[in-house]
Protein backbone atom coordinates (compact mmCIF):
# COMPACT_ATOMS: atom_id res chain seq x y z
CA UNK A 1 0.00 0.00 0.00
CA UNK A 2 1.22 3.29 -0.95
CA UNK A 3 -0.38 5.41 2.08
CA UNK A 4 1.06 8.97 3.16
CA UNK A 5 1.33 9.95 7.10
CA UNK A 6 -1.10 12.83 5.84
CA UNK A 7 -3.44 10.06 4.87
CA UNK A 8 -3.34 8.54 7.85
CA UNK A 9 -3.78 11.79 9.78
CA UNK A 10 -6.92 12.34 7.59
CA UNK A 11 -8.40 9.02 8.44
CA UNK A 12 -8.01 9.05 12.12
CA UNK A 13 -10.17 12.19 12.14
CA UNK A 14 -12.45 11.86 10.08
CA UNK A 15 -12.65 8.34 12.42
CA UNK A 16 -12.16 10.08 15.24
CA UNK A 17 -15.80 12.67 14.35
CA UNK A 18 -17.59 10.57 11.97
CA UNK A 19 -18.05 13.51 9.83
CA UNK A 20 -15.46 14.57 7.19
CA UNK A 21 -16.87 17.94 7.38
CA UNK A 22 -15.70 18.33 11.23
CA UNK A 23 -12.39 16.24 10.42
CA UNK A 24 -11.56 18.96 7.45
CA UNK A 25 -12.23 21.64 10.21
CA UNK A 26 -9.55 20.61 12.83
CA UNK A 27 -7.46 19.62 9.43
CA UNK A 28 -7.90 22.98 8.22
CA UNK A 29 -8.77 21.48 4.62
CA UNK A 30 -11.94 21.54 2.43
CA UNK A 31 -14.66 18.88 2.85
CA UNK A 32 -13.74 17.58 -0.57
CA UNK A 33 -10.20 17.55 -0.36
CA UNK A 34 -10.76 14.93 2.85
CA UNK A 35 -13.15 12.89 0.66
CA UNK A 36 -10.22 12.57 -2.15
CA UNK A 37 -8.16 11.32 0.58
CA UNK A 38 -10.91 8.84 2.68
CA UNK A 39 -11.63 7.39 -1.39
CA UNK A 40 -7.17 7.40 -2.00
CA UNK A 41 -6.63 5.12 1.04
CA UNK A 42 -10.32 3.15 0.47
CA UNK A 43 -8.94 2.36 -2.62
CA UNK A 44 -5.18 1.49 -1.61
CA UNK A 45 -6.31 -0.98 0.84
CA UNK A 46 -8.88 -2.24 -1.37
CA UNK A 47 -12.01 -2.31 1.31
CA UNK A 48 -14.39 0.27 2.20
CA UNK A 49 -13.46 1.76 6.03
CA UNK A 50 -16.86 3.27 6.43
CA UNK A 51 -20.50 2.22 6.58
CA UNK A 52 -22.39 5.68 4.39
CA UNK A 53 -25.76 6.38 5.17
CA UNK A 54 -26.37 9.38 3.71
CA UNK A 55 -23.57 12.20 5.15
CA UNK A 56 -23.73 9.65 8.95
CA UNK A 57 -20.41 7.67 8.72
CA UNK A 58 -19.64 4.83 10.92
CA UNK A 59 -16.53 2.88 10.97
CA UNK A 60 -17.27 -0.47 9.29
CA UNK A 61 -15.27 -3.27 10.17
CA UNK A 62 -12.12 -3.29 8.08
CA UNK A 63 -11.99 0.68 8.93
CA UNK A 64 -12.08 -0.40 12.93
CA UNK A 65 -9.35 -3.04 12.41
CA UNK A 66 -7.03 -0.26 10.11
CA UNK A 67 -7.66 2.59 12.35
CA UNK A 68 -5.60 0.63 15.45
CA UNK A 69 -2.60 0.32 12.57
CA UNK A 70 -3.09 3.97 11.74
CA UNK A 71 -2.84 5.23 15.31
CA UNK A 72 0.13 3.31 16.10
CA UNK A 73 2.22 4.14 12.78
CA UNK A 74 1.36 7.71 13.31
CA UNK A 75 2.47 7.31 17.20
CA UNK A 76 5.78 5.73 16.03
CA UNK A 77 6.16 8.54 13.60
CA UNK A 78 5.71 11.13 16.86
CA UNK A 79 8.10 9.14 18.22
CA UNK A 80 10.61 9.53 15.74
CA UNK A 81 10.32 13.41 15.52
CA UNK A 82 10.05 13.94 19.55
CA UNK A 83 14.06 11.78 19.30
CA UNK A 84 15.04 13.87 16.79
CA UNK A 85 13.57 17.17 18.83
CA UNK A 86 15.91 16.13 21.33
CA UNK A 87 19.05 15.87 19.21
CA UNK A 88 17.98 19.15 18.16
CA UNK A 89 16.97 20.36 21.94
CA UNK A 90 14.52 22.49 20.20
CA UNK A 91 11.07 23.60 22.01
CA UNK A 92 8.52 23.46 19.52
CA UNK A 93 5.79 21.73 17.93
CA UNK A 94 2.72 20.20 18.94
CA UNK A 95 1.97 18.89 22.21
CA UNK A 96 -0.54 17.29 23.16
CA UNK A 97 -2.04 17.05 26.95
CA UNK A 98 -4.34 14.79 28.03
CA UNK A 99 -7.13 15.83 31.32
CA UNK A 100 -9.77 14.24 32.96
CA UNK A 101 -12.53 16.41 32.94
CA UNK A 102 -11.95 17.43 36.61
CA UNK A 103 -8.33 19.26 36.16
CA UNK A 104 -10.08 21.52 33.26
CA UNK A 105 -10.73 23.37 36.93
CA UNK A 106 -6.81 24.29 36.83
CA UNK A 107 -4.79 23.11 34.01
CA UNK A 108 -5.88 25.91 31.53
CA UNK A 109 -4.11 28.70 33.91
CA UNK A 110 -0.75 26.39 33.85
CA UNK A 111 -0.95 25.94 30.56
CA UNK A 112 -1.00 29.92 30.24
CA UNK A 113 2.15 30.10 31.93
CA UNK A 114 3.70 27.58 30.39
CA UNK A 115 2.58 29.40 27.02
CA UNK A 116 4.56 32.30 28.15
CA UNK A 117 7.41 31.14 28.82
CA UNK A 118 7.99 28.31 25.84
CA UNK A 119 6.07 30.25 23.12
CA UNK A 120 7.28 28.32 20.23
CA UNK A 121 5.08 25.28 21.68
CA UNK A 122 1.68 24.76 20.36
CA UNK A 123 -0.81 22.91 23.04
CA UNK A 124 -3.65 20.60 22.15
CA UNK A 125 -5.53 19.89 25.04
CA UNK A 126 -7.96 16.73 25.36
CA UNK A 127 -10.15 16.45 27.97
CA UNK A 128 -12.33 13.55 28.69
CA UNK A 129 -15.22 12.76 30.51
CA UNK A 130 -13.28 10.38 33.18
CA UNK A 131 -9.57 8.57 33.81
CA UNK A 132 -11.04 5.17 32.06
CA UNK A 133 -11.34 7.44 28.57
CA UNK A 134 -7.90 9.06 28.91
CA UNK A 135 -6.71 5.46 29.81
CA UNK A 136 -8.00 4.58 26.28
CA UNK A 137 -5.72 7.49 24.69
CA UNK A 138 -2.50 6.67 26.44
CA UNK A 139 -2.61 3.32 24.98
CA UNK A 140 -3.38 4.67 21.92
CA UNK A 141 -0.25 6.87 22.11
CA UNK A 142 -3.03 9.92 21.03
CA UNK A 143 -1.55 12.10 24.23
CA UNK A 144 2.56 12.77 25.05
CA UNK A 145 1.29 13.37 28.56
CA UNK A 146 -1.95 13.23 30.78
CA UNK A 147 -3.28 15.03 34.17
CA UNK A 148 -4.96 12.48 36.71
CA UNK A 149 -5.21 11.15 39.61
CA UNK A 150 -4.72 7.75 39.92
CA UNK A 151 -2.29 6.17 37.31
CA UNK A 152 -3.51 2.99 35.57
CA UNK A 153 -2.02 -0.24 36.92
CA UNK A 154 -2.56 -2.19 33.90
CA UNK A 155 -0.70 -0.10 31.75
CA UNK A 156 3.37 0.45 31.94
CA UNK A 157 3.84 4.31 32.78
CA UNK A 158 5.75 6.63 34.94
CA UNK A 159 3.92 8.66 37.48
CA UNK A 160 5.24 12.14 39.19
CA UNK A 161 2.92 13.31 41.78
CA UNK A 162 3.06 17.10 41.67
CA UNK A 163 0.19 18.14 43.55
CA UNK A 164 -2.49 17.42 46.75
CA UNK A 165 -6.05 16.82 45.33
CA UNK A 166 -8.61 16.95 48.28
CA UNK A 167 -11.92 15.77 47.70
CA UNK A 168 -15.26 16.68 50.02
CA UNK A 169 -18.92 16.82 50.57
CA UNK A 170 -21.05 19.73 49.73
CA UNK A 171 -23.98 20.60 50.61
CA UNK A 172 -26.38 23.58 49.40
CA UNK A 173 -26.91 26.66 51.23
CA UNK A 174 -29.13 26.50 54.46
CA UNK A 175 -28.59 23.15 54.40
CA UNK A 176 -29.37 21.27 58.26
CA UNK A 177 -25.90 19.80 58.73
CA UNK A 178 -23.95 23.30 58.39
CA UNK A 179 -25.40 23.85 61.59
CA UNK A 180 -23.97 21.12 63.08
CA UNK A 181 -20.31 21.87 63.02
CA UNK A 182 -18.10 18.57 62.33
CA UNK A 183 -21.20 16.25 61.63
CA UNK A 184 -19.82 12.42 61.60
CA UNK A 185 -20.46 10.46 58.49
CA UNK A 186 -23.64 9.03 59.98
CA UNK A 187 -25.41 11.72 60.06
CA UNK A 188 -25.14 11.89 55.80
CA UNK A 189 -27.17 8.91 55.92
CA UNK A 190 -30.95 10.54 55.92
CA UNK A 191 -29.93 12.51 52.68
CA UNK A 192 -30.02 11.81 49.01
CA UNK A 193 -26.35 11.71 47.45
CA UNK A 194 -25.63 12.74 43.32
CA UNK A 195 -22.95 11.08 42.79
CA UNK A 196 -19.99 10.82 39.85
CA UNK A 197 -20.16 7.66 37.38
CA UNK A 198 -18.44 4.61 37.50
CA UNK A 199 -14.78 4.62 35.93
CA UNK A 200 -14.22 8.64 37.13
CA UNK A 201 -11.10 9.49 39.80
CA UNK A 202 -14.32 11.18 42.03
CA UNK A 203 -16.35 7.91 42.25
CA UNK A 204 -13.23 5.65 42.99
CA UNK A 205 -11.96 8.20 45.86
CA UNK A 206 -16.10 8.33 47.23
CA UNK A 207 -16.34 4.71 47.05
CA UNK A 208 -12.48 4.08 48.58
CA UNK A 209 -13.88 6.49 51.82
CA UNK A 210 -17.13 5.28 52.27
CA UNK A 211 -15.90 1.61 52.09
CA UNK A 212 -13.64 2.11 54.32
CA UNK A 213 -16.15 3.56 57.30
CA UNK A 214 -18.54 0.67 56.25
CA UNK A 215 -20.89 3.36 54.78
CA UNK A 216 -23.68 2.93 52.47
CA UNK A 217 -25.05 6.30 50.79
CA UNK A 218 -28.70 6.84 49.63
CA UNK A 219 -27.49 7.71 45.56
CA UNK A 220 -29.98 9.07 43.72
CA UNK A 221 -28.88 10.33 40.87
CA UNK A 222 -25.43 9.49 38.95
CA UNK A 223 -23.90 12.14 36.35
CA UNK A 224 -20.81 12.14 34.40
CA UNK A 225 -20.41 16.10 34.65
CA UNK A 226 -19.23 18.01 37.66
CA UNK A 227 -20.64 21.30 36.41
CA UNK A 228 -24.44 19.27 36.63
CA UNK A 229 -23.61 17.84 39.86
CA UNK A 230 -22.77 21.21 40.92
CA UNK A 231 -26.20 22.50 39.55
CA UNK A 232 -28.61 19.98 41.45
CA UNK A 233 -26.76 20.18 44.69
CA UNK A 234 -27.26 24.11 44.24
CA UNK A 235 -30.73 23.43 43.52
CA UNK A 236 -31.31 21.16 47.16
CA UNK A 237 -31.78 17.69 45.16
CA UNK A 238 -28.86 16.19 47.63
CA UNK A 239 -25.53 16.51 49.09
CA UNK A 240 -22.47 15.49 47.06
CA UNK A 241 -18.67 14.37 46.58
CA UNK A 242 -16.52 16.72 44.93
CA UNK A 243 -12.91 17.61 44.08
CA UNK A 244 -12.31 20.92 45.70
CA UNK A 245 -10.80 21.45 43.18
CA UNK A 246 -14.04 22.31 41.20
CA UNK A 247 -15.83 24.30 43.10
CA UNK A 248 -14.14 27.50 43.80
CA UNK A 249 -16.88 29.72 42.25
CA UNK A 250 -19.71 28.27 44.15
CA UNK A 251 -17.95 28.41 47.27
CA UNK A 252 -17.08 31.99 47.19
CA UNK A 253 -20.50 33.42 45.62
CA UNK A 254 -22.22 30.73 48.38
CA UNK A 255 -23.60 28.80 46.62
CA UNK A 256 -22.28 25.38 47.81
CA UNK A 257 -21.01 25.13 51.07
CA UNK A 258 -17.84 22.40 51.87
CA UNK A 259 -19.51 20.15 54.99
CA UNK A 260 -16.74 19.79 57.42
CA UNK A 261 -17.81 15.69 57.89
CA UNK A 262 -15.17 13.98 60.65
CA UNK A 263 -12.32 12.34 58.35
CA UNK A 264 -12.16 14.89 55.74
CA UNK A 265 -11.11 16.39 53.42
CA UNK A 266 -9.64 13.08 51.61
CA UNK A 267 -6.59 13.50 50.14
CA UNK A 268 -5.48 12.11 46.76
CA UNK A 269 -2.59 12.96 44.55
CA UNK A 270 -2.67 14.73 40.93
CA UNK A 271 -0.07 13.10 38.78
CA UNK A 272 1.21 13.65 35.37
CA UNK A 273 1.74 10.67 33.58
CA UNK A 274 3.06 9.37 30.76
CA UNK A 275 3.93 6.16 28.95
CA UNK A 276 7.60 4.65 29.77
CA UNK A 277 8.20 3.51 26.40
CA UNK A 278 7.37 6.99 25.09
CA UNK A 279 10.46 9.17 24.46
CA UNK A 280 9.35 12.56 25.81
CA UNK A 281 9.88 15.79 22.74
CA UNK A 282 11.53 18.63 24.78
CA UNK A 283 8.43 20.40 24.31
CA UNK A 284 6.78 17.47 26.65
CA UNK A 285 9.81 17.43 29.26
CA UNK A 286 9.12 21.12 29.88
CA UNK A 287 5.85 20.84 30.46
CA UNK A 288 6.25 18.24 33.09
CA UNK A 289 9.20 19.87 34.60
CA UNK A 290 7.01 22.96 34.38
CA UNK A 291 4.04 21.03 36.08
CA UNK A 292 6.07 19.64 38.80
CA UNK A 293 7.99 22.59 40.04
CA UNK A 294 4.78 25.15 39.44
CA UNK A 295 1.58 23.19 40.14
CA UNK A 296 1.91 22.02 43.96
CA UNK A 297 2.24 26.55 44.63
CA UNK A 298 -0.87 27.14 42.23
CA UNK A 299 -3.14 24.32 43.71
CA UNK A 300 -2.11 25.32 47.44
CA UNK A 301 -3.10 29.10 46.78
CA UNK A 302 -6.58 27.39 45.54
CA UNK A 303 -7.06 25.59 48.31
CA UNK A 304 -6.47 27.96 51.24
CA UNK A 305 -8.39 30.22 49.69
CA UNK A 306 -11.46 27.55 50.82
CA UNK A 307 -10.70 25.74 53.54
CA UNK A 308 -10.96 28.19 56.93
CA UNK A 309 -10.06 26.57 60.11
CA UNK A 310 -10.80 25.20 62.11
CA UNK A 311 -13.76 23.37 59.81
CA UNK A 312 -14.36 23.11 56.22
CA UNK A 313 -17.94 25.15 56.15
CA UNK A 314 -17.58 28.37 54.15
Amino acid sequence: MNITFRQLRVFTEVARYQSMARAAETLHLTAPAVSMQIKEVEMQVGLSLFDRHGRQLSLSTAGEYFLVHARRLLADLKEAENAMARFKRLEHGLLTIGIVSTATYFVPQLLARFHEEHQGVDVRLRVVGNREQLVTLMEAGEVDLSVMGRPPKDLATRAEAFAAHPFVFVCPAGHPLLAVGQPPLASLQDYAFIVREQGSGTRAAMSGFFAEHRFQPHITMEMSSNETIKQAVIAGMGLSFLSLHTIGLEVRSGLIHVLDVAGTPIMRTWNIVRLQSKVLSPAAEAFRYFIIERGENHLAAHDKALMSPPGCSS
